[in-house]
């Protein structure tokens, strides 16, 4: 049975491009990009955490930036100490190779901060919608109205 690839009518949605291309770049997950394995975490509905599994890394070999809504992660393989003499791995399952890993935050998600400690990088997260975007009591019964009117 041959398998055929979903394609979608793009030409119905005028001004999804951003959409499509992340759909696109969810859909080209291979292994490599979704090496280091990472948690996300919720604490409660305005904190989270991104937490990303890195060890035999350094704290200097590791950045965190965050471009046009996309939190980046990237580990510098050439940096990655190795300790002692030249070794001769029976197995090896740790690894620690050059990395980019990249987070979709939603509009009003921002970065509060980052730490490495005991090869676990954490990313701190926060949700701070605008004043005026918060949901707000409206009292009834008190309010002059004004009638719009065609002209």
């Amino acid at each position: 049975m041959v398998s055929k690839a979903f394609t979608f009518p793009r030409s119905h949605f005028i001004g999804f491009d951003h959409v499509w291309s992340e759909i696109e770049r969810l859909s080209d997950m291979s292994d490599n990009k979704l090496y280091p394995p990472h948690n996300v975490v919720r604490y409660n509905e305005t904190q989270f955490s991104v937490e990303l599994a890195l060890a035999g890394y350094r704290e200097e070999d590791l950045t965190v930036e965050i471009k046009d809504g996309i939190l980046v992660a990237t580990g510098n393989a050439n940096s990655v100490a190795e300790d002692g003499p030249s070794k001769e791995y029976l197995h090896k399952g740790i690894s620690a190779k050059k990395f980019t890993r990249t987070f979709r935050l939603s509009e009003h998600v921002v970065v509060d901060g980052a730490n490495f400690v005991d090869g676990l990088l954490v990313i701190d997260l926060k949700v701070l919608i605008p004043e005026e975007k918060r949901p707000r009591n409206i009292p009834i019964g008190n309010s002059d109205k004004q009638l719009l009117t065609e002209e």
